[in-house]
Formats: C-alpha cells, sequence, structure tokens
C-alpha cells in the first residue's frame, strides 16, 4: 500500500513537472516572439511562421495576412520566421537579388538598419515587459507578506555572532539604506557574500552600528535542494500576527516590479561574473532539466508562485538573449552596430563564421548546464 501511494506521489509530481514546464516556457516563449512578430508587422516585414517549439506542427492555422501560426512537437523555445530566412533560426537568409520585387520589399533584409535592429530587440523587450506586467500585477491585487527586519534567534558561531548581533535588535539601515521588512535585508545580504556591511539596529530604544560580513553557506530548501548563499546568521520567528499582508497601487507597483528585474539582472550578472573570475563555482548554471524542476516543484505552491516563476524566467531570458553572442538577438544587434560604425554591413562569409562560433558555444553551453542537471537530480 506504501509503495502504491508513493507511485501515487511520484506521478503525480511528474504531471506537475510537466505542465509547469510547459506553462512556464510556453508563456515565456510566446511573449518573445510575439515581440519580434508585432515590431516586424509594424515594420512592414512579411512573417511566414510564428511557431512554438520546433518540430513536426501538432495544430495550426493562417490568419489573413497569411502568417501560419502552429504549436510544434518540441517544446523548447521558438521561433519566427520571414520572408527571406531560409530556417526557423533566422541564421540565413535568401539573396535580395534572388526575390521577387515585391517579396524583397516585405523582406526583413530590405528594411532599414533601424527597423532590424528594432524588431531583434522587441523579443527581450518584451521578456522585461511581460515581467513588469505580471510583478505588478502581483503587487496590486495579491500582495506581499512581509515582516519587520527583527532579531529573534542568531546562530552560535555564526558572523551575526561574531558581529554583536543579539536577539531583540531590529535592523533599521545597511550601510546607509533603509531597511523596511526582513526580505529587504535578506536581500542585500544574498549580493554581499564576503563584503563587510554596517548595520545600524535599534536596540533598547537606543540605535548600536554593528559591522558584519555574510559568509556562503550551504542550506536545504523545502523540496531538499541544496543552495550556497550567503548568511549572516540570523533568523526572523514572526508569529501570525507579526506578519502583514501588503498590497500597494498601481504606480508603487510599477516602480517595485522595475527595481525586481533590476534585481534578477543585478543577481545574474554578479554570479556570471563571479564564474568568469573564478571566484565562484560554474555547478549552479542549469538547462531546461532544472527549470522543468523547477517548475514542477513551484507548481505544487499554486498558481501565484507558478506565475511568478514565469517573471523571473522572463527577465532572465531576455537579459540572456542581449548577451552579444551571434545566435542570440544580442549577436545580431552586436552585427548591426558594426554595419552602423562601417556603413556597410559585414560580409556574408564573416557573419557566417561569427554564426558557426556562436552556435557553438551554445552547444557546449547546454551540453555543460545539460551536465550540471544530471549531477543535481545524481543521475551521474
Amino acid at each position: 500500500m506504501e509503495k502504491l501511494f508513493g507511485l501515487a506521489n511520484l506521478g503525480h509530481m511528474a504531471v506537475l513537472t510537466v505542465v509547469g514546464f510547459l506553462f512556464v516556457l510556453t508563456v515565456v516563449v510566446f511573449f518573445h516572439e510575439l515581440g519580434h512578430f508585432l515590431v516586424a508587422r509594424w515594420c512592414g516585414v512579411a512573417v511566414k511562421v510564428f511557431s512554438i517549439g520546433f518540430g513536426p506542427e501538432i495544430i495550426g492555422f493562417n490568419d489573413r495576412h497569411g502568417t501560419r501560426w502552429r504549436l510544434s512537437w518540441v517544446p523548447l523555445g521558438g521561433y519566427v520566421k520571414f520572408i527571406d530566412d531560409e530556417n526557423a533560426a533566422s541564421a540565413g537568409q535568401r539573396s535580395l537579388e534572388s526575390m521577387p520585387e515585391e517579396d524583397r520589399k516585405r523582406s526583413f533584409q530590405g528594411k532599414s538598419l533601424g527597423a532590424r535592429a528594432a524588431v531583434v530587440a522587441a523579443g527581450p523587450i518584451a521578456n522585461f515587459i511581460l515581467a513588469i506586467v505580471i510583478f505588478t500585477a502581483l503587487s496590486t491585487f495579491y500582495g506581499e507578506q512581509t515582516t519587520a527586519a527583527k532579531v529573534d534567534v542568531v546562530t552560535p558561531g555564526s558572523a551575526a555572532e561574531r558581529a554583536g548581533f543579539q536577539p531583540g535588535d531590529r535592523v533599521l539601515s545597511i550601510d546607509g539604506q533603509k531597511i523596511a521588512n526582513f526580505g529587504e535585508m535578506q536581500h542585500i545580504v544574498t549580493m554581499s557574500p564576503g563584503v563587510t556591511l554596517t548595520f545600524v539596529v535599534e536596540r533598547d530604544r537606543q540605535q548600536v552600528e554593528l559591522k558584519a560580513t555574510p559568509e556562503v553557506k550551504e542550506i536545504a530548501d523545502r523540496f531538499g535542494d541544496v543552495h550556497r548563499v550567503a548568511q549572516l546568521g540570523i533568523q526572523r520567528n514572526a508569529t501570525a500576527e507579526e506578519w502583514t499582508l501588503q498590497r500597494h497601487d498601481p504606480l508603487t507597483a510599477f516602480g517595485m516590479a522595475i527595481k525586481q528585474c533590476y534585481t534578477i539582472i543585478e543577481t545574474s550578472l554578479a554570479y556570471l561574473t563571479k564564474v568568469v573570475t573564478g571566484r565562484e563555482s560554474a555547478d549552479q548554471l542549469g538547462g531546461p532539466i532544472r527549470i522543468a524542476q523547477i517548475s514542477g516543484q513551484v507548481a505544487t505552491l499554486g498558481f501565484i508562485p507558478l506565475i511568478n516563476l514565469a517573471a523571473i524566467i522572463s527577465v532572465s531570458i531576455g537579459f540572456l538573449n542581449l548577451f552579444p553572442i551571434p545566435m542570440l538577438d544580442g549577436g545580431h544587434l552586436l552585427f548591426y552596430g558594426i554595419e552602423r560604425l562601417r556603413g556597410r554591413p559585414l560580409s556574408e562569409a564573416s557573419q557566417e563564421i561569427g554564426f558557426r562560433i556562436g552556435l557553438a558555444f551554445i552547444l557546449m553551453l547546454m551540453i555543460f548546464a545539460t551536465w550540471n542537471d544530471l549531477n543535481h537530480l545524481k543521475i551521474l
């Protein structure tokens, strides 16, 4: 009986993983490609295909402009194919000279440099807009649970104990920045491993200044996954009455959403910088398998956490797509920047070499991320 119950739970988790992954990825990819599509159509570029997924088509239809909207079998991305694209990746185009005059006018290559750059940049921008809309809506209608930045427990032997923190302290500011709640303090601490921070705390109605350096520790989340994060060794054991549900007006929520997007980008960039400089291990880099696992775990918590995850991933996808790597949107923008400086585009041979290097880099990154995912799941 226990075995059957365990198998049922395993099957339930598998279903949630698949459903959560498909939901998150489909939403993020759809809006990314929709950004390309809308700006392309606005610029007069003919779009042949708008596809969510790759490979054979599952279902689709043609709109009145002749674009084929399709859902395909391999749900690991999507693409918008213009009239002059040779393939789904837009890595090669048909020669303008070989195209009929009518098609040439509606081609992507036939548009101005500014129009082409706008079409390419629209994908990542759409990801940022999606995230801002989601974060704003959640803060306005759903709100967030907050509690005071109060110290209830100081872990023995921790950085907080060495700095002189005591139970009952209330953190007022960190490095001059006012702290409104415990979550704000956590964010600053996790972003500052090895950095000495100056805390101003309220103790017995007096202000006391303390200096503490967050240390990187391994902690397990509620799903048993281990993460390395910077900590002081402070715990908050708030009662139900000490938690407050805060809903914000749309304007305030909008500002908070922009700040949240910036924080995600800042965190990602800081991590990648540390990986490149050898100050951080690259084993936290994950791929589709990790996203699927996290999506399934978050799906068990409900729809609101899942849509919040979609917003976080949307910011990350938009940010990564702006990297100046050929095959990514940022790589296309790099080529357009060079074209603007030179007054003419790079030769087809140079662009082809660039795309091959970019493709090789992306494939190696995907293999490395998948290896990390399998190690994370203890499959290897």
